[in-house]
């Protein structure tokens, strides 16, 4: 039977919960991670197990109350992203999107005894409590449910590339290699469901939502450089005019560690982050154009497919992925053995994220953090090191680390970031280096060292301009906010 063929590959899906009863009722895909319609290993496996049952899909979407530390900078491109999602879904797909603010362990439970489900799909993410509340949704569902979790992010799946923690791109970078041909392939289109759902869902009040975020989140605004949603991260990937692959892909593999040229990256990092665009697109398409540029295609799918992927293997393997104890054991001895080193600056957390230092490079790095919502790569090492240098020990410059780059980054909160902070402070996927202060075998950076790899100067002037028109174009926001008030309250 033609029908009995899998659309999605057998190894992106697990089980996680075997329901007594057959599928009858709907599929329900709850999206958290990969929140798009093109290229969606879970939507795509949805739709074809509610075609294949003859019964309706729809989406369902859990709104947490500033995730993790979440501000408008980062919901308010979220939920932006996720109306445009809506608009097209109904457009395309006429698959229903529900959006719930809550609990996820309360609100998806509900919504599937509410429409009598029994299949619930759901995206993966090696965080800590996201799989935390599946296991309790698991345990909340109906025992006829089942429950089947599809790895839609990463382009091997997380549990096939390995089935342990690795302890460096090296060790990993051969198991994805050998996997790629299976994995690194076309993804079928989808059409709508054969089934219609039949009830209607209630209308999502969009602005009103928009302004609850922005104004709890009032603390970090959104940014206006960054445009949410799939036909924007496209753009950013193939656009005839920016386009990373199509205008700026030939000076990544030379250019992309120079904070001055932050044109050589690819930008897509925010839209990787929410799902808005496949990390397998992006290896798709970058690989039809390899013969022209092959040194920076092979950098580019180094840094997309191994570097990206090992962050989910650290994250999903090492439950301590945010703590000293996530070290390996050398580093965390080294870190220890030197905690209680004399520091030549100590400063508090206010003090960092103020920028307050005596370094004028660091200062401008935080500030690029701060009031552009991302720092260059090269730049988030040296940032990091810093804190552990300037801190009261390796315990407290990490947990200011991680709470400034979730903070301010608009792709904080990822596996990618976790491990970024690990790498600088705990030497994470790194070696042991020359022992010395404060550091102990830790890779160590320094002021000179960045000198000599980039124009400082440059940089710090660079920052100082953006930091600029981002306060100029924030007054502006006030001021014409203020003269909406005047205009509302004569009229």
């Amino acid at each position: 039977m033609a029908n009995a063929i899998p659309v999605v590959q057998s190894g992106r899906i697990r089980v996680v919960k075997q329901g007594s009863g057959p599928l009858v009722g709907p599929v329900v895909y709850w999206m958290f991670r990969d929140q798009r319609i093109r290229d969606n290993w879970a939507l795509i496996h949805a739709v074809d197990q509610a075609n294949k049952a003859n019964v309706p899909v729809a989406i369902a979407f859990n709104l947490f109350d500033q995730f993790l530390g979440a501000k408008a900078r980062q919901l308010g491109f979220m939920l932006r992203g996720l109306e445009k999602l809506q608009g097209n879904l109904q457009s395309t797909l006429q698959i229903p999107f529900f959006l719930f603010q809550g609990e996820a362990i309360d609100t998806i439970p509900n919504f599937l005894k509410e429409c009598g489900a029994s299949l619930l799909v759901t995206d993966f993410s090696p965080l800590r409590d996201v799989r935390s509340w599946k296991e309790k949704i698991c345990e909340r569902v109906d025992e006829s449910v089942t429950v089947h979790e599809v790895d839609a992010h990463n382009i091997v799946p997380l549990w096939v590339a390995s089935a342990k923690l690795e302890y460096s791109a090296r060790t990993i970078r051969g198991k994805i290699n050998k996997l790629l041909p299976e994995y690194l392939i076309e993804l079928p289109a989808i059409g709508p469901p054969k089934i219609k759902w039949s009830s209607s869902n209630p209308p999502i009040d969009w602005p009103k939502l928009f302004a609850d975020v922005v104004r709890k989140g009032a603390e970090v605004p959104e940014l206006e450089w960054c445009e949410p949603g799939e036909d924007a991260a496209f753009e950013v990937l193939m656009g005839s005019k920016k386009g990373f692959l199509t205008t700026r892909l030939k000076t990544y593999s030379t250019d992309r560690n120079n904070p001055l040229k932050p044109q050589a990256l690819s930008g897509l990092s925010p839209y990787l982050h929410f799902g808005q665009i496949s990390a397998q697109r992006c290896a798709l398409e970058a690989n039809k154009v390899r013969k022209n540029y092959t040194q920076a295609v092979d950098t580019f799918l180094e840094e997309m497919i191994v570097r990206r992927e090992l962050s989910d293997n650290f994250c999903y393997y090492q439950p301590q992925y945010d703590s000293l104890l996530g070290a390996w054991e050398w580093a965390h001895k080294t870190l220890m053995e030197h905690a209680s080193d004399k520091r030549e600056h100590i400063y508090t957390r206010e003090q960092l994220e103020k920028a307050q230092t005596a370094d004028p490079l660091w200062n401008a790095s935080q500030l690029e953090m701060v009031h552009y919502g991302k720092m260059h790569g090269f730049m988030r090492m040296y940032w990091a090191k810093k804190i552990l240098e300037w801190t009261n020990g390796p315990e407290e410059a990490l947990a200011i680390t991680i709470y400034l780059n979730d903070k301010y980054h608009i792709d904080g909160r990822d596996p990618s970031g976790y491990v970024g902070c690990m790498w600088s402070i705990c030497g994470v996927h790194d070696q042991g280096w020359r022992e010395r202060p404060v550091f102990g075998k830790i890779r160590y950076m320094n002021y000179e060292g960045c000198k000599r790899k980039f124009n400082v100067d440059g940089y710090i002037s660079y920052v100082k301009r953006l930091v600029g028109e981002s306060k100029k174009r924030k007054a502006e926001v006030i001021l014409d906010t203020k003269a909406k008030e005047l205009r509302n309250y004569h009229y």
